[in-house]
């Protein structure tokens, strides 16, 4: 499976970690930057992971900054990307089940590690439940 992922300053070192945590479990994983803890711009690397899923070179995304939010907002904007804001587990699991989310946005500055870890492994090997949350999903898009 190939995935994307991408983050701020405030996500470097967790995405460092978790890009070598996919890798070695066989995932093709897509490094958006940033490639250093120097202050920096979200946007910038949310919008590459974003379109990665949007055009389909990417089945899933990941996107790390501060709060989450930030990325969250920036790959919502992309047609057919469904990003999710996630901090337990439990949420990453509903947003794939029920969402079918296809980007998952982790806040670096109020979960530890490990945990950001566990919800992104989650929200990866979680399938969409379809039936009546396909029809909710289909209603989504403003296009």
């Amino acid at each position: 499976m190939n995935i994307s992922i991408g983050c701020d300053h405030a996500g470097f070192d967790y995405k460092e970690k978790m890009k070598a945590y996919f890798q070695s479990k066989g995932f093709q994983v897509q490094d958006h930057g940033t490639y250093s803890t120097d202050s920096t711009d979200y946007p910038d690397y949310a919008h590459p992971v974003a379109a990665d899923v949007e055009h389909g070179r990417s089945s899933f995304g990941i996107l790390i900054c501060g709060s989450g939010n930030g990325v969250c907002m920036t790959a919502n904007k992309h047609n057919n990307v469904r990003a999710a804001l996630c901090w337990l587990e439990e949420i990453a699991e509903l947003a794939r089940l029920h969402n079918d989310a296809n980007v998952v946005c982790l806040p670096a500055r109020f979960i530890p590690y490990e945990q950001a870890e566990k919800i992104a492994d989650k929200f990866l090997n979680t399938a969409f439940e379809g039936g009546r949350h396909s029809r909710r999903v289909e209603k989504m898009s403003c296009n």
